[in-house]
């Protein structure tokens, strides 16, 4: 009666801690839609919006750190429960990065504006790779509440297109800055903007791929997409 009274304990704490680790989620998508949108309607008062939420980020990070370690200091878990709880981690970590991410959207979108770089650059093609991204974080923290294998790994095979949308963009820009050199400056700003785009894209494989590793008990990173299959299996 005692152990199962435990177990149950256990369970709550389990479920508090990852419906902690959503909110964060939730929070960060907001973030990256915020700040896209300061993108899209040049906007600081956006952008300064988004920079005054990563305090937010920053502390809600801290909390579930601070549970976890709560709870594998008390609790003392094995096997599935403890690839959890580090998985629960690590996806925090991300999550937390990816805060960082939007945050630096929003200042490069400040620089944007205060330098008075032309409306004319290709933007929208960014906001095509932003939402991509934004699609597949999404994607990731429903697969993570799932602990969903299959749907991980259809992640992992998206993020690719991410990464297509984004050599694609670097393309052009380089043309951009050939063709006048004038918008060399504002196109390096653009460039910064499409790689932290890219990078949360490569945090949501990230978080797939712990998922994998909770429910599988393997480590699929760096690993080729074939095996990453044949694991899955």
């Amino acid at each position: 009666m005692a152990d199962k009274h435990l177990s149950t304990q256990f369970d709550s704490e389990l479920t508090s801690v990852s419906s902690q680790v959503m909110e964060l989620g939730g929070l960060v998508e907001s973030q990256i839609r915020r700040a896209i949108y300061a993108l899209s309607q040049f906007s600081v008062e956006v952008a300064n919006e988004v920079s005054a939420n990563e305090a937010r980020v920053n502390a809600m990070e801290v909390e579930i750190d601070r549970d976890l370690s709560s709870i594998i200091g008390r609790r003392q878990p094995t096997a599935r429960d403890l690839r959890l709880l580090i998985a629960i981690s690590k996806t925090t970590a991300n999550l937390e990065r990816v805060g960082d991410e939007a945050e630096k959207i929003a200042r490069m979108v400040r620089s944007i504006i205060q330098s008075g770089s032309p409306r004319s650059l290709p933007s929208l093609e960014l906001r095509v790779a932003a939402d991509l991204a934004s699609g597949l974080l999404n994607k990731a923290l429903d697969a993570f509440a799932r602990l969903d294998v299959n749907a991980a790994v259809a992640i992992l095979k998206e993020d690719n297109l991410i990464d297509a949308e984004f050599d694609g963009f670097v393309r052009k820009l380089i043309t951009y800055m050939m063709e006048d050199p004038r918008m060399i400056s504002p196109s390096l700003d653009l460039l910064f903007l499409a790689k932290a785009i890219e990078r949360i894209g490569d945090h949501a494989k990230n978080i797939a791929e712990f998922i994998i590793y909770v429910v599988k008990g393997e480590d699929v990173r760096h690993t080729p997409m074939e095996k990453i299959e044949s694991v899955v299996k």
